[in-house]
């Protein structure tokens, strides 16, 4: 039986994408993961993006931070941690995923993940998963939360209010 949704709210605009990133980078630890699910265009990127820069902010630092679609990984020095950027779309066996390294970035970095589908059974522990999709009208998107571990309802009660 697969975890219900703790958490479904709507993100009008890019802007308020990038909010709810902005709200939730500072929660994140080392063996964190975000799972990021969604069409092409659903916003995986713009809230990855978000996470990152928020995170790199706070150290007093301004970067680019692309895409790893064709790096497959992107990594952030945080200082006293790592952040790992994934993007799988392009992997097509998961036996490639072994080749990444990230069972060791489980245990030790922030994960950020697009397209995990790609990791088949092999899920990192304490695991939240950020389902984008189109709204409805316009040009926003619902986020809908589940967690696969980690007490993640609770630790994102200040980003849930702050979206509401």
């Amino acid at each position: 039986m697969s975890p219900a949704p703790f958490a479904t709210i709507s993100l009008p605009d890019e802007a308020s994408t990038q909010a709810f990133g902005a709200c939730l980078a500072p929660l994140l630890g080392a063996g964190d993961s975000l799972l990021m699910v969604g069409e092409i265009g659903a916003g995986k990127s713009v809230l990855s993006r978000a996470i990152i820069q928020t995170r790199l902010a706070a150290l007093d630092r301004l970067e680019d931070v692309p895409s790893p679609t064709f790096t497959l990984v992107q990594t952030y020095d945080l200082g006293s941690l790592e952040l790992w950027h994934c993007d799988l779309y392009r992997l097509v066996d998961p036996g490639e995923i072994d080749a990444l390294g990230l069972d060791d970035a489980y245990a030790r970095a922030i994960t950020l993940i697009e397209w995990p589908g790609r990791l088949g059974a092999d899920l990192p522990q304490n695991a939240l998963v950020l389902a984008l999709r189109p709204a409805d009208t316009g040009e926003g998107r619902t986020l809908t939360l589940t967690e696969l571990g980690g007490n993640w309802t609770a630790r994102l009660a200040p980003c849930l209010r702050q979206a509401a």
